[in-house]
């Protein structure tokens, strides 16, 4: 019988690398390198997107700062309105409407107004109408 005998290693085979040609080789080094202007435009992009972002950054915090003085400012026109609101009931409930028809009527001697004397007017905005000139008779 025969024995083989088995290699320790295996045999490589040398693979020659393809001769680089000279120009070839240029580029490479050419890519490898930065010029000032490739440096130049990249610190400046860099400087710019610094700036950018801490303009954003300072603009963000003025308008989280408004919006807190919005809500400051809602708050107290909220409370303002209650408070005119409440003041406005108050004087309304003080007043007597049946004394001021007593008075008006008694004393001053006025009475109520009679149906020809009552002029209606058509209000587009507001609850109310300024009279600038006297209202004519019809």
């Amino acid at each position: 019988m025969r024995k083989l005998d088995v290699a320790a290693e295996p045999i490589e085979q040398k693979q020659q690398p393809a001769e680089v040609s000279q120009e070839t080789k240029k580029n490479r080094e050419r890519a490898l390198q930065m010029n000032l202007g490739y440096v130049l435009f990249l610190t400046a992009a860099a400087v710019i997107t610094v700036f950018v972002c801490v303009n954003f950054l300072q603009l963000r915090a003025v308008n989280t700062l408004l919006q807190e003085e919005v809500a400051s400012l809602e708050a107290s026109l909220d409370s303002a309105i209650l408070e005119n609101d409440s003041d406005y009931n108050r004087v309304m409930n003080s007043v007597d409407l049946e004394h001021v028809k007593e008075v008006a009527t008694d004393e001053l001697g006025m009475g109520l107004a009679t149906s020809d004397q009552i002029v209606t007017y058509e209000v587009e905005d507001g609850d109310y109408v300024r009279l600038y000139s006297e209202i004519p008779e019809e």
